[in-house]
């Protein structure tokens, strides 16, 4: 058993004057009894508006979702019409930039391109493939009437090129004559008696002779770029069923419903099907038939979109409707696609009987059911109430046990993971705590052992220093001892050395703060150093803030950083590089001096041990590892902060942050 579980069961219950009341005297109403009876309300207001408007609803529902979908039906049957113009754009334009048809324009012999364009033109499927010269005049049609002579400019796709001289593509209506100058056959084709349609518009024509193409023309140039020519090249769309046949298997995957199509698509010119696989009534094409008037006047005449429920040759469709324009932007005809009505009926139907018997059944079931689902939420949430309570009482063993595969099993998990956490957490600090106590009084201890060494060793360092230099002034030189006594005396003054940074670490004081300029104690520290051999061939550049305000701080203690900062930096480029000093004022209200090298940098290793006592980079006798832990406990002192950042090979940046005077932050 957990301790959440035995807190559970050994847990008080609730009293009032030492009697135990239950929970419903006390006026609280426990939680499954309130999710029983919300439920049970849910229940009654769901059945009542659900058998009111449920059954219109549902019927909207499909309606709409049929709408949406012959919506994005009629962009993909778009995509694929577009993609037929692309293709024959892509074909002329790029028979346009051959050579061979170059050559013969600049030539003057265009029959010489002639097989070469009558082979592009089977390959590539095209009905038209005409070349005019520069000035629109026909040179060559690669079709069956091969007539010349005529001038196409009054074409709007020549016309474009001519005036544009850029390829264009576009959707185009030809008159019977214009077909005919390309292709007798062709206007054979496009010619259209009209079929009596229910619903469609009255018009006064009984037949069509004009046919629309998918066309493109793009211009001829010469190596100068000069334009020598236009080629004209299209598709006739009218009985044409690629188009439409490959909409209705991409779309609609050739699906069947009661033996008839699901799906069909019409491409329309004017009101006129010139290109179906919608049938009549004896199964062939519905072509020649026409689009019901409302629909017509809303596509064509206004050139909106039509997205509704229209009646199609013999039967009702749910339909989408787009204008098809010209390249002048003018409404030629109608792209649609459409998916049998009845089928939704049938679907809505369906569902109704479904949903009604749903709805009873499912009523009766889930009361049945809500009871016990109720009755596990509220034991759950009860556990978790009891362990929550044990861990706000320290009590981090408390864990939670839940079985149901829900947000409460994962709220227990995310309730024992936390525990876990905060169990991990507190021995963590609890280690840390005890781990940094022992270290202060560790470095407490060694460093009153420290300043008592070396305030003990100092009066005998003194007297050895004194003593060996003496000897080292009255030895003589041939005996060889003067070698010796010099080696004393230097080892002699390192170990002084050493003793007064102990003795200057350990007896750190209090800084006499005051009004400090900054930018003045730096230039103080340079004038004292600048002269020195080991800054003889170092840059030093000083971007100091003019207006810098002073700082709170002890000048001597701040000039004693800035000092060792500048010594070190130097030392770490050997004597020669540049050194940049900088001032400035940060938001903040701190003053922040940064003091960069160009040196060698310090390794990743040893930038969490720079700031320590007796850490040092240097060779043995020439540093004692004081310098930037004594600066560290000065910035310290003075509120401030002090941090390096340094790549290794590319130099080091100290930086050091000074609270700005209070008046000068006012």
């Amino acid at each position: 058993m957990t301790a959440a579980s035995q807190s559970s069961t050994t847990a008080e219950p609730p009293r009032r004057h030492g009697l135990w009341v239950p929970a419903v005297l006390r006026g609280r109403i426990p939680i499954a009894t309130k999710l029983i009876l919300g439920f049970l309300l849910v229940c009654v207001i769901v059945g009542v508006t659900f058998g009111v408007i449920g059954v219109h609803l549902i019927g909207g529902v499909i309606v709409s979702e049929a709408q949406e979908k012959v919506q994005t039906d009629l962009n993909a049957a778009r995509e694929i019409y577009l993609a037929h113009l692309r293709r024959i754009n892509d074909v002329v334009r790029f028979t346009g930039a051959r050579f061979f048809l170059r050559d013969a324009l600049v030539a003057g012999n265009i029959k010489q391109a002639a097989a070469e364009l009558d082979k592009v033109r089977n390959r590539e499927k095209l009905d038209v493939l005409t070349v005019t010269d520069g000035a629109g005049v026909v040179l060559l049609r690669t079709s069956e009437s091969g007539g010349a002579g005529d001038s196409l400019r009054q074409n709007e796709l020549v016309k474009a090129v001519l005036e544009r001289m850029e390829p264009v593509a576009a959707t185009v209506v030809l008159s019977g004559g214009d077909l005919r100058k390309e292709n007798p056959a062709l206007a054979e084709k496009a010619r259209f008696k009209f079929v009596e349609t229910p619903k469609a518009r009255a018009r006064q024509e009984t037949e069509e002779t004009a046919g629309m193409m998918l066309a493109s023309a793009a211009p001829v140039k010469d190596l100068q770029g000069r334009l020598i020519g236009v080629v004209y090249g299209g598709v006739l769309v009218s009985r044409n069923f690629e188009i439409v046949d490959k909409i209705k298997q991409t779309v609609f995957q050739d699906i069947k419903y009661r033996g008839e199509d699901i799906g069909t698509a019409t491409i329309f010119q004017d009101d006129l099907r010139i290109c179906t696989n919608v049938h009549n009534a004896d199964g062939s094409r519905a072509v020649g038939t026409r689009a019901a008037e409302d629909v017509y006047t809303h596509v064509v005449r206004q050139g909106r979109p039509w997205i509704g429920r229209a009646f199609v040759v013999n039967a009702w469709y749910i339909t989408a409707y787009e204008p098809i324009r010209d390249l002048a932007s003018n409404t030629v005809g109608m792209l649609y696609v459409g998916v049998r009505e009845q089928k939704y009926t049938d679907t809505q139907v369906r569902a109704t009987v479904v949903f009604l018997a749903i709805t009873l059944a499912g009523g009766a079931i889930s009361m049945a059911a809500f009871y016990f689902v109720s009755r596990n939420i509220s034991n759950s949430i009860h556990k978790l109430v009891t362990a929550s309570r044990d861990l706000a009482h320290g009590n981090f063993d408390a864990r939670v046990e839940i079985t149901s595969d829900d947000e409460l099993h994962e709220l227990a998990d995310t309730f024992n993971f936390m525990a876990t956490s905060l169990r991990k957490r507190d021995e963590k600090l609890k280690a840390f705590a005890t781990k940094k106590i022992m270290e202060s009084e560790r470095l407490a201890v060694i460093g009153q052992l420290a300043a008592g060494v070396a305030h003990e060793m100092n009066n005998p360092l003194t007297g050895i220093v004194t003593y060996s230099h003496l000897l080292l002034e009255n030895a003589k030189a041939e005996n060889g001892s003067g070698e010796l006594l010099r080696k004393i005396a230097t080892q002699a003054d390192r170990c002084r050395k050493i003793v007064r940074g102990l003795l200057d670490f350990s007896r750190q004081k209090k800084p006499e703060k005051r009004s400090c300029n900054l930018n003045q104690v730096i230039q103080e520290c340079v004038s004292l150093l600048e002269n020195q051999a080991l800054f003889h061939n170092i840059v030093v550049e000083k971007q100091f803030q003019p207006d810098l305000p002073p700082a709170a701080a002890d000048p001597a203690q701040i000039q004693q950083v800035f000092m060792n900062l500048i010594i070190n930096a130097a030392e770490a480029m050997d004597g020669i590089g540049r050194l940049t000093m900088t001032t400035r004022l940060e938001p903040d209200g701190f003053v922040e001096v940064s003091i960069a090298d160009s040196g060698h940098g310090i390794s990743e290793e040893n930038m969490e041990r720079i700031f320590n006592p007796f850490f040092t980079t240097k060779e043995v006798g020439h540093g004692t590892g004081l310098g930037l832990a004594i600066s560290f406990g000065i910035v310290k002192e003075h509120e401030g902060t002090i941090s390096v950042e340094s790549e290794e090979g590319k130099g080091a940046t100290f930086t050091v942050r000074l609270p700005a005077q209070i008046e000068a932050r006012v």
